[in-house]
Order: C-alpha cells, then structure tokens, then sequence
C-alpha cells in the first residue's frame, strides 16, 4: 500500500509502522520521548547528579507534565519536576530551539515553582531551594561554556544574594570530555548501544526495542496524530496537517518523515519550520 500520506489513508497499521520508523529514530533531545525516559526515577537521579556534580543526590519523587496552574495568568506544563530529600525542587526541560529558552521564560518557570511551593500563610522561610535546568541543543558560537549557573548577586557587593534559587543553562551541542559532556551526547543517541551511561542505555533500550516500550511511544504519537486529525474536522485538513507537522517537529522527527506523514514536499515542511521559529 501506497503510504505516501499517512493522514489521508487513514490505515491504522500504516500509520503504526510510521510510528515505528519515528520512534527509531527519536532522541532524548525529543520532548516526548525524553519525558518517557525521565519518568523513572533511577534517570532522573543520575541526570542530576551529573548536572550537580553531586553523586550523594537521591530523590523522592519525579513527576513528568506537571501542570501548575495559574488562576491569574498564564498556567505551565514542566517537563519533568524532581524533589529530593531536603524538599529541594529540580526542573528539567530540554529545548531544540534556542529561541524556546529565553531569559524570560527560565524566569517565569522559577517563579511558578516558587509560587506553589507553600501553603497558604506558611512562612516565606520554608520556600525550599529550587534549579530550573534548561537543556538546549544550541549551535555552538565562539567560546560559549557548556554550563552557565545562574544566580541572584548583589551588584554592589558581588556576593550571593542566597535565596536559594538558580538556573541552570546547558549547551547540549557541547560535547566535550566530560562527564557532562558525555551526558549531552547520551541526550543525542538514537541507539542504547552507543550511550555511556548504563541507567540511561536501559530505558532507551526498553522504549526503542521492546514490544511493550514501542507500543508506550507509538500510543503517545498517535494522540498527536489525532489531535491534528480533530483540528483538521474543525479547521480545515491543511490546518490539521500543520499543527500534526509542528508536533512531529518539536518531538524532533526529521523533515522527510514528516513530509511523508501529512503528505506535503521536504521543502513545505522546511517552510513551516522556519515559520515555526519565527512565531
């Protein structure tokens, strides 16, 4: 069967094989399937330390999509959200673009954190610590330092202004020898069998290469696809089509899979990313 535009057809053992073929070729640098990979503990703890250059870090509970809502404004889904011990808040997301981690929105992210770290006049003393960690695959310009930490100072005095929070800015196109360094290229390994880390090597192992884990990511992809199929039933089926290509891109799927997903050319889906980071 010809499946040159899987949303057209409509087959749903075609639209799985695409599925299949995409899943293979997903990294953690993928939203989605690092999501899957983070959702056990054991990752997201040795993620951690690695970032911390603490080995002592052990966490209690790691939670991925937390929705913190916002009766004011402007709610945030994070993409995974880690507490250790000492109540110690740890924000994890990860980016393709440079453009989807601007200052502003490390800001707001600490800021969400904070506000629905205490209960309703409890002392501003119990706010716990907080690191908002941004991973970006971010073409590597002149010097720039793979890690960036940044904390509050007072200008006048350079000293650490100490309210606890930080953000944590890491350039994942930066590879060096490193324990991060190799981190960052685990972060861009479609295969378990080229990683360093062990820990890492095995979920991807059991997302990539077992039945069970293949049926996990193919369920997850085929909300977007259909997602973009209501779209298109409400909107219009090239509208559905686009918002279907803007999710296949943001997982990190490449351009010729997509086009062969909604049917359209290389060049057209090349168009409506570069619309994508223009928005």
């Amino acid at each position: 069967m010809n499946n040159t535009n899987l949303l057209k057809t409509g087959f749903v053992n075609e639209r799985f094989r695409y599925y299949e073929k995409l899943v293979a070729e997903l990294t953690m640098m993928s939203d989605m399937f690092m999501r899957n990979v983070l959702n056990i503990l054991e990752c997201v703890e040795y993620v951690l330390r690695v970032i911390t250059e603490n080995d002592d870090l052990e966490l209690t509970e790691v939670v991925v999509q937390k929705d913190y809502k916002n009766l004011q404004g402007r709610s945030a889904v994070l993409d995974c959200v880690a507490v250790n011990g000492r109540k110690e808040i740890y924000d994890i997301e990860v980016q393709q673009e440079k453009a989807g981690a601007g200052p502003k929105r490390l800001r707001y992210h600490s800021s969400i954190i904070d506000a629905h770290s205490l209960f309703a006049g409890e002392d501003f003393e119990k706010l716990p610590e907080s690191k908002v960690i941004f991973i970006v695959d971010e073409e590597v310009e002149n010097e720039v330092a793979p890690i960036l930490h940044i904390k509050r100072t007072v200008r006048e005095t350079g000293r650490d202004y100490n309210d606890k929070s930080e953000i944590i800015y890491i350039n994942a196109r930066m590879k060096e020898n490193t324990d991060l360094g190799r981190l960052m290229h685990d972060f861009h390994c479609t295969k378990a069998e080229d990683m360093y880390s062990k820990v890492l090597a095995e979920r991807v192992r059991v997302l990539k290469e077992t039945q069970e884990g293949v049926e996990i990511m193919c369920k997850e992809m085929d909300k977007i696809y259909k997602a973009g199929e209501l779209i298109g039933e409400e909107r219009g089926k090239e509208k559905g089509k686009y918002e279907t290509a803007m999710k296949l891109l943001e997982l990190g799927a490449r351009e010729d899979m997509i086009a062969e997903a909604v049917g359209h050319s290389v060049e057209e889906i090349k168009r409506w990313k570069n619309d994508m980071k223009r928005q």
